[in-house]
Parts: C-alpha cells; structure tokens; sequence
C-alpha cells in the first residue's frame, strides 16, 4: 500500500464466513466495533483507492468511522467467481457478511455506479441496518443496456443489448495485459482520463493519476470476473447477457432495484452525478443502442424497436417514487464533472456527502 495510499489511510483484510475482504480505513482507527459507520463501495474496473480522500474527509469530522471495500474481483479482496444468475447479489451477500463480521450496528452506505447497485441490493435486503444512502454517478435501478423508458421496460425478454458481449475486447485486453500507458485510446490510463472524468478534471499531480490506474489493473478478467461470459443474440445488436461474470451482473433479466420504493422503512438518499457523464447518461456512449442510434454501431433497428436507455430519468423516476411513498431524496449535479465527482471535487463532494450524513433517518420527503 505505501505506494499507493494516503497519509493516514491504512489497509487490511477481514477473514468472513464468504470470502476475505480488503478494506481501507482511517490509520488507528479499528474499523470493527458496535455503532455506526460509513461504508463506501466502488464502481467497475475500479477498487477501494478511489475513496481515499472521501475517506479521510469523513473521519476527519471524528463523528463516523470509514471505511471502503474491495468488492471481489477488485483490489486485494478474494477472486472468488461472480454468479451472475443472482444479479449483484454475489457483491451484496459480501457486504452483508463483511457488515456482520466488523459488527457493525448501522451503516451509511456510498456507492458509485455499479457500486451503487450493490449499495440499493443491500438495502432491500437488510432495510434495518441502513442508516443513509448516498448514490455517486449510479447505474439505472434496471441495470447497464436492454430497457427503454422511465419505468425499465426491457427491450427482449432474454436482456438483449445488455452483458459482457457490450463490453470492448481492447480494453479488457489492456486491464488483462497491465497496461499502464496511454498509448491506446482503449488502455486504462486513455480511459480513465476520456471517461471516468470530464476533459481536463483530473488532478494535474501525476500520482493520483497513477494510484487510479492502478486501481483499474487490479480488476481481474475473465469470464468469471471482467467482462463475463458472452451470449448471443438473434436480435439487434447481436449480444445477450450470460449466467456469469461482472457485466451479466447488471442486465434487466437479473437486476432490479426499482423495489426500494415499498420498502416500510426508508432512510434518506442522496444522489450526486456530474453534468457531463458519459458513461451513466440518457446518452451513454457506452449504451449499444445510444451508439447504434449515432451510427457508432451498424444496423441499428430505429428508435422505436431499440431506443437508448434513459438512465438518468430511470433514476429519477424511481427517486421520485420513493419520495412519495414517505422516502426523501436529494439531487446534486455537479456541472463540468463526469462520472467521478468524488475524485474530480473532493470538496464539494465531501461538503454534499457531509451535509447528508446529519440528516436524520426521519427526514421528511421535501428535499428534492
């Protein structure tokens, strides 16, 4: 770690009954013991690193400890194979035994992206352990490709346009290969900078540069992992999600969170996005059908057979139905930020995230 940590930021591994968990903390601070705690999970082809400085703003204020895991497949966490039959579940039954294990009472939980899927399975499943919500840059409550519409409506009951047959073979290659270069317009470091970020937003000190990308190496590849396993498809664009790997994880057929919405109890949300996006968007260029509409990818059927997904106002929609049914949520979009506003404004992000850590769990439904 003493080449890519923080001052202050210590890393260990928690044995639980499912698999060994990396987790970052505040060095001195055992992240095991009664109370509350905030728990930060991160997104795909990424891992804990990318919550450093989120993690010593939090513990800084000394009311929450901090914490952030490696999901498996990511970081120094175990390798174990990812099921992708159970949607995210994989990653949330992780969660949940690495939450027991610590003996944690309460969490407030931060997920960005695919991250925050994790975070809204987890909350379905243990409702009583969660004391907030944070949702950074999150993936659509229907998943990553295959609906259309506010409300998730598939395109092709089998999920098509969606999984690992939607992801691009050059960079899984480079993560594969450990390409620290930007050499490519597909390698870690190229995408990082096109992508996770706006133009021109990441720090100009080389070493956080260089800590993200390896951050990104650390993903495992493969069919069980990064991207999963390809399935075919008669139907425009030709990909179908299969039974295992990340990327399966988060097709229609397996994924949908839209269900926090009748939960009896609902703990504030906050949901913090940058305005320039590309990855989670109406418009997401990492959407086959927002590509095939741009001609990026030939024989796009038209938009009423395959129009792109509507993350975003998914998202909202179902926000703005948790909000109605007693939940309270609030919006923050950060202009110039793309899909990374904790590390593009560190301090408007932790202002945001600190500001909803004092909302109380009984919080009326008016924030938005």
């Amino acid at each position: 770690m003493a080449d890519v940590a923080l001052p202050g930021i210590a890393a260990g591994r928690v044995p639980t009954h499912r698999l060994t968990q990396s987790v970052l903390h505040l060095d001195g601070v055992d992240p095991a013991g009664p109370g509350e705690a905030v728990v930060f999970v991160h997104g795909n082809a990424s891992s804990a690193l990318f919550w450093q400085q989120a993690l010593l703003d939090v513990a800084r204020t000394g009311r929450h400890r901090a914490l952030a895991v490696d999901l498996r497949g990511y970081g120094d966490t175990d390798p174990l194979p990812i099921d992708a039959t159970r949607g995210v579940r994989d990653w949330a039954d992780d969660l949940a035994a690495l939450i027991g294990t610590l003996q944690l009472d309460r969490v407030h939980l931060v997920g960005w992206s695919m991250g925050a899927g994790v975070v809204l399975q987890y909350l379905l499943d243990a409702p009583e352990r969660v004391a907030s919500v944070a949702l950074v840059a999150p993936i659509s409550p229907y998943g990553f490709g295959g609906t259309a519409g506010p409300d998730g409506a598939r395109l092709h009951q089998d999920g098509t346009g969606s999984g690992a047959g939607a992801a691009n073979p050059d960079f899984v290659a480079a993560l594969a290969a450990g390409d620290t270069t930007a050499d490519s317009p597909t390698s870690p470091r190229s995408i990082l900078r096109a992508f996770y970020v706006a133009p021109g937003s990441l720090p100009l000190d080389p070493w956080p540069e260089d800590v993200f990308v390896a951050s990104m190496l650390s993903t495992r590849t493969g069919v069980d992992h990064y991207p999963g396993e390809s399935a075919t498809s008669d139907a425009w664009p030709g990909v179908a999600p299969g039974t295992c790997g990340v990327l399966n994880t988060m097709a229609p057929t397996v994924f949908d969170v839209s269900g926090i919405v009748d939960l009896p109890t609902k703990p504030p949300v906050l949901w913090i996005r940058g305005g320039l996006d590309q990855i989670v968007s109406d418009t997401s260029v990492f959407d086959l059908a927002f590509l095939g509409s741009v001609g990026a990818v030939p024989g796009w059927p038209g938009a009423e057979a395959c129009p792109p997904q509507p993350m975003v106002t998914q998202t909202r929609a179902v926000l703005d139905r948790y909000a109605a049914t007693g939940g309270a949520y609030r919006e923050v979009v950060l202009p110039d930020v793309g899909h990374s506003p904790h590390v593009e404004r560190p301090q408007e992000f932790a202002v945001a995230l600190l500001e909803h850590l004092d909302v109380p769990a009984e919080a009326p439904a008016n924030l938005t």
